[in-house]
């Protein structure tokens, strides 16, 4: 009886060292996935602050002083060019019109009379061109006082959206007061402002004769429903801010975008032989990023390394490891520097094609 329990004690011992010796043997074999950086050309899309101006945006004065009788329009409201919009008083300037048509009246006649006593040699050619000249400035009395009597009728230049009323009907209005301002928003411009390192990589780059694409977020961080182009770069750099201006042309049929708006600019800039590597494969330590780089040991160093840009699932790296080093994908948390491991290495272009990327 004994002889059985020392058996079945030495059998229970052999057991147990088996379990444990593949358990060690197990965690030895654990293997890592691995893959290198790509070098490739890709592009990245790159968000500027802007301003956003109608392409026609005015100031409605009062060209005349007097007393604002009218008004025909409200705030916001679409008007159409040669709408009338305001009416100022127009007794005086009626008035003035009256008087400029009867002076040019008498001279007309005064004219006549002279002409008449001139074909008959009765007064001299002087006196003739002297009634002529009297009769050609009372016309033009008459003309001037049409346009100040014109400008009592305020109506719109252009087709556009009305902004605050500046004045209510019964105010004094001085000549050149403000009665609202107008806007066309039928087109935007749209101004960013581009570092000079940028503008340079744009202005040097082979597509500079073809105007660059771009987007527009708007404040509510939606896309705007149609696709802008840069039209124009402004001529000098601001010294304070090492930036120039550039200014974008958006069409705005639906009339969503209006004066004073705000958002971003999303413009594509294309990126050659960027190295890439899957955002999974780095993590960070005080602010700064790294990887795990397998040595010829099969040992993982920790590398920093200085991102540039990112896209989606991916970072383009500026320095730190090329395409040439073997970087540890998965599993970065399980290892120490200095650890050797064993692992299995997948091609770079085979890890892209798992991501969701939209690089060209």
């Amino acid at each position: 009886m004994r002889r059985i329990s020392i058996f079945i004690g030495m059998f229970v011992l052999l057991f147990h060292a088996s379990c444990e010796s593949k358990k060690h043997e197990k965690k030895d074999e654990t293997k890592y996935l691995v893959s290198s950086p790509i070098r490739m050309d890709t592009s990245i899309t790159k968000d500027y602050v802007c301003q956003i101006h109608s392409i026609r945006h005015i100031e409605l004065r009062a060209l005349e002083k007097g007393y604002l009788q009218h008004i025909y329009v409200d705030e916001g409201q679409h008007v159409k060019k040669g709408q009338q919009m305001f009416h100022i008083m127009p007794n005086v300037y009626q008035a003035d019109l009256q008087k400029a048509k009867a002076e040019a009246e008498v001279a007309k006649i005064e004219y006549q009379n002279t002409k008449l006593l001139s074909d008959s040699n009765v007064v001299s050619e002087n006196e003739l061109a002297m009634a002529k000249a009297e009769y050609d400035k009372a016309k033009a009395e008459v003309t001037l006082a049409e346009t100040h009597l014109g400008f009592t009728n305020v109506r719109a230049p252009f087709d556009g959206i009305m902004d605050h009323l500046e004045a209510r009907e019964g105010s004094l209005l001085d000549e050149g007061e403000l009665l609202t301002t107008l806007s066309d928003n039928s087109k935007m411009w749209v101004y960013f402002n581009v570092p000079e390192a940028e503008y340079l990589d744009y202005i040097t780059s082979a597509n500079k004769d073809n105007k660059q694409a771009v987007d527009l977020l708007m404040a509510n961080n939606k896309k705007f429903n149609q696709s802008g182009i840069v039209e124009t770069i402004e001529g000098e750099f601001n010294h304070e801010t090492g930036n120039i201006a550039f200014r974008a042309t958006f069409p705005n049929p639906d009339g969503i975008l209006r004066h004073g708006e705000t958002g971003s600019i999303l413009m594509k800039v294309p990126l050659q032989n960027a190295i890439l590597i899957p955002q999974k494969a780095t993590f960070e330590v005080l602010d700064k990023k790294y990887v795990f780089v397998l040595d010829k040991e099969d040992k993982v160093q920790q590398r920093e390394i200085t991102v540039g840009a990112e896209l989606p699932h991916l970072f383009v790296v500026e320095s730190g490891i090329s395409e040439n080093d073997k970087v540890l994908l998965e599993g970065i948390r399980m290892v120490r520097s200095g650890e050797k491991i064993h692992y299995d290495f997948e091609k770079p272009e085979e890890v892209l094609s798992k991501l969701d990327l939209y690089t060209e």
